[in-house]
């Protein structure tokens, strides 16, 4: 099984810096709706099986119009509250920069090392949990009989938990970096223990656009 993960498009908030989470949400932007659109394009050639997305508004807006672009005019979208954003507590809606000089260690190691980030100061999900959280939700697709999945989810839950798919300690999570808004990441496998990395947070559709 190939597995198409797909960050949300970018919003007012990430343009304004703010964490969102589970719970919070913000517009996409107009230029996040053309970068999406043109991801649709890159896409709308594989066959997916299966259209999953976080249940947030700003990931469903974006599955929809990846949908909308496809040749499959049959594909229909399933949202879960399994993909969602990693539930942040009391950071959600605040600004990042305000958090940094607030917390320095603290979101230093949220954005460079879990294993250090205490999730209980902020009242936030624990890394064991939203990487478990999605990784239980990707594992439950072992015996849906499909080849294509694409999956429309966030950038910090998406980033933690695909690493752990991929083997990584919590340490490492985040040693690659965030995954970039409207990024294309692709894994395979083949039993659901082992996962391949195929494509990273990938925006090489958009590099594309440009050269015609």
């Amino acid at each position: 099984m190939k597995l198409y993960f797909v960050r949300h498009g970018k919003t007012e908030w990430n343009l304004e810096g703010r964490f969102q989470g589970a719970n919070a949400d913000s517009p996409l932007l107009p230029e996040a709706l053309e970068d999406i659109a043109e991801l649709g394009e890159h896409l709308s050639d594989i066959n997916f099986d299966k259209v999953f997305s976080s249940d947030q508004k700003r990931a469903v807006d974006t599955a929809q119009l990846l949908i909308d672009k496809h040749d499959n005019n049959d594909l229909t979208l399933e949202t879960t509250e399994s993909l969602r954003e990693w539930n942040l507590g009391i950071l959600e809606n605040k600004k990042i920069s305000n958090m940094e000089a607030i917390y320095p260690k603290q979101m230093y190691a949220f954005r460079h090392n879990l294993v250090q980030f205490n999730a209980t100061q902020f009242r936030a999900e624990s890394v064991f949990q939203v990487t478990h959280r999605i990784a239980d939700f990707v594992k439950s697709l072992q015996d849906s009989n499909v080849e294509n999945v694409l999956i429309i989810g966030h950038g910090a839950s998406l980033t933690a938990s695909i690493r752990h798919l991929l083997g990584y300690p919590s340490a490492q999570l985040r040693r690659a970096g965030g995954l970039s808004n409207a990024s294309l990441t692709i894994l395979e496998t083949q039993d659901f223990k082992q996962f391949d990395l195929v494509t990273w947070n990938d925006k090489e559709y958009l590099e594309k656009k440009k050269a015609i």
